[in-house]
């Protein structure tokens, strides 16, 4: 897959997956300029119907000994099929790879995904108070999670 496609891909479930009312959805730039870092990768999950169709994807960056889970997705459609606990199960096997022994991840603290991430094994581990500032205004915590590879 050329980067096009796949900025294409990982966009066309970025548009359907994330509530505007929370600001995290990425523009096409940023995961672009993402992308074109070392030590970024992503993963994209395509439906199985339709190698046109993407079921979801994540990003990720490598540091020494760690991984940082940027970004995961599914399409609303896909939802609920365990698409990305299968990614989570990619991700854990490349970043051992490339020499992790840990992932983590930061979210805000009200995120459904939280049910997935601790499913998976990751635990919280800091809290950032106020951190994400939402469209009306108010505030909310960020939680960090690891998890062990």
């Amino acid at each position: 897959m050329n980067d096009t496609s796949q900025i294409d891909a990982i966009m066309a479930v970025m548009q359907a997956a994330f509530d505007p009312q929370w600001g995290e959805a990425w523009n096409r730039r940023q995961v672009s300029d993402a992308l074109a870092l070392p030590n970024t990768f992503a993963i994209v999950n395509y439906t199985g119907e339709d190698e046109q169709k993407t079921a979801g994807f994540l990003v990720t960056r490598h540091a020494p000994g760690e991984e940082e889970l940027l970004l995961i997705a599914v399409h609303p459609k896909y939802r609920r099929q365990g698409i990305a606990h299968q990614m989570l199960v990619q991700l854990a096997k490349d970043a051992r790879e490339r020499g992790a022994s840990r992932i983590f991840l930061e979210m805000r603290e009200n995120n459904p995904a939280a049910e997935l991430y601790v499913k998976f094994g990751f635990e919280p581990i800091g809290r950032r108070k106020s951190y994400y500032l939402l469209s009306d205004g108010n505030r909310m915590d960020a939680i960090t999670y690891g998890v062990s590879i």
